[in-house]
């Protein structure tokens, strides 16, 4: 197995964050993986496989050069005008040579429409800055030979060193106002559950637009809410209600036409089970 996976080289753009260094991590031991970080670590200094990388002020080209990468994984974070720039190049690059792109996008870029949850071939429409950065990405790739690009979007992604779950501990133990969204119904995921659907994406070779969240919708308030009683025993929780809108709201994506195998899926139940390991 090892010997037939072997055969990528994979660069992880942005895999010093969470969500990259879980993907790092899963890959690492199959696939010769590169990865980009951008705040100077010892750790990542002495890994020969990391590259420093600042879209703002490096040109992707050069790391392109020094990993000649068949598989590109892009979970960057940064300036929108400077990924956009770092998207195109990397265009250039997937048109020129035997490479293909994994873009993990967002549930957001539908996040303008509000009375069903979101099918693959949907069309796309955003109201926030997010989404509207990710749906000019998505459709710059969109526009490269099919097989050389697959978009996964992600809805709101925990794990036990997720930022969404430190963010929820750090109010707990400030004691100040966790926001929930009554009126949203979305999805969910984890970081582990992603890595291993990458990894199934590579292997198989698959391409196209993939959306991976949990099997099940959930409302952001209770869902939020279950979470804290998982990791808190507290009482007195302050809660800060946004309401969007009077009607219900759908920011969720599931799947129609590019499923995945049984043992990939997750359900909020699964998630939350994750939290706690």
């Amino acid at each position: 197995m090892k010997a037939f996976e072997s055969k990528h080289r994979i660069l992880i753009l942005g895999a010093s964050g969470f969500i990259g260094n879980a993907i790092y991590k899963e890959l690492c031991a199959y696939f010769k993986t590169y990865g980009t970080y951008r705040i100077p670590k010892k750790i990542y200094e002495d890994n020969h496989h990391f590259f420093q990388y600042n879209v703002e002020e490096d040109d992707v080209y050069e790391v392109l050069e020094a990993t000649k990468p068949s598989i590109i994984i892009s979970c960057l974070r940064g300036d929108f005008n400077a990924q956009t720039i770092a998207h195109h190049h990397i265009s250039e690059y997937i048109l020129e040579h035997d490479c293909k792109l994994i873009f993990l996008s967002s549930a957001n870029v539908f996040d303008a429409y509000s009375k069903y949850p979101s099918y693959e071939l949907d069309k796309t429409l955003s109201g926030s800055i997010y989404g509207h950065f990710k749906i000019k990405i998505e459709n710059l790739l969109l526009r490269l030979p099919k097989k050389k690009v697959a978009i996964l979007r992600l809805p709101m992604v925990l794990g036990s060193q997720s930022p969404r779950l430190k963010e929820i501990k750090q109010h707990l133990h400030d004691k100040t106002a966790i926001e929930i969204f009554p009126n949203i119904i979305m999805n969910v995921t984890t970081d582990s559950k992603i890595t291993q659907q990458i990894h199934y994406i590579i292997n198989r070779n698959k391409f196209g637009i993939f959306h991976l969240g949990s099997t099940d919708l959930v409302h952001h308030d209770e869902y939020i809410k279950d979470i804290i009683s998982l990791i808190s025993s507290k009482n007195g929780v302050v809660y800060k209600h946004v309401y969007t809108t009077n009607e219900d709201r759908y920011l969720a994506v599931l799947p129609k036409f590019n499923k995945l195998p049984k043992h990939l899926e997750i359900t909020s139940k699964e998630v939350l089970d994750d939290l706690l390991k």
